[in-house]
C-alpha cells in the first residue's frame, strides 16, 4: 500500500519527499441565520465579547497571527474542536462564527464572510510521499494529478470581500 499525504504544514520528517502546491486562504464565516439572530457585527474586537466563536481545541501556530486587532486563544471559543467537518457543521447550523477555507465557504450555501479584510490567514498545501516510493510511475502520476487539482483549488481560495 502506498500513501500520499496532503499536509497543511511543510512536512519535517526524514525520508519524506514534499511538494509545495500553494496556499489556501482561511477566514471567519457565519451562516446568515446566525447573523440575523446575533448582535450586530461592529468591530473584530467585539467578536470576543458579543459573539459565539467556534475554533480549534489545540493551540496551533496560526492562532497568534490571525489578527492585528486582537489575540485569539482556545479559551475564547465556545465550541472547540480540531475536526474541520465538525466546525463546518456547527457554523452551517447557525451556532456561531468560525474559520473556514474560502474555497469551501464559497461552496456552502448561506455562509457570509465576517471581517474578511481584518481577520484571516493562509495555510500552505503540501503533498508528501516517502522517498522510497517516488520512483513509482503510478505514484508520480497520482502526485501530478493531485497537485494539479489542489493547485487549482488553492488558486481559487482567495478571500472574498463583500461590502457590509
Amino acid at each position: 500500500m502506498a500513501h500520499i499525504a496532503v499536509r497543511m504544514l511543510r512536512p519535517g520528517q526524514q525520508a519524506i519527499v514534499a511538494r509545495h502546491i500553494g496556499n489556501v486562504g482561511v477566514g471567519l464565516y457565519a451562516h446568515k441565520r446566525y447573523l440575523e439572530a446575533a448582535a450586530p457585527l461592529t468591530t473584530p474586537e467585539a467578536l470576543i465579547s458579543e459573539h459565539t466563536l467556534i475554533g480549534f481545541d489545540r493551540e496551533t501556530p496560526v492562532l497568534p497571527g490571525l489578527s492585528n486587532s486582537f489575540a485569539l486563544s482556545r479559551d475564547l471559543f465556545a465550541l472547540r474542536t480540531d475536526n474541520d467537518l465538525a466546525q463546518l457543521a456547527a457554523i452551517r447550523s447557525g451556532y456561531g462564527i468560525g474559520f473556514i477555507q474560502h474555497g469551501i465557504a464559497r461552496l456552502t450555501h448561506g455562509l457570509i464572510p465576517v471581517f474578511p479584510r481584518e481577520v484571516g490567514f493562509t495555510l500552505e498545501v503540501w503533498l508528501a510521499l516517502h522517498e522510497d516510493l517516488r520512483a513509482s510511475r503510478r505514484l508520480r502520476l497520482m502526485m501530478d494529478h493531485l497537485a494539479a487539482g489542489l493547485a487549482g483549488y488553492a488558486a481559487a481560495s482567495k478571500p472574498q470581500h463583500v461590502s457590509s
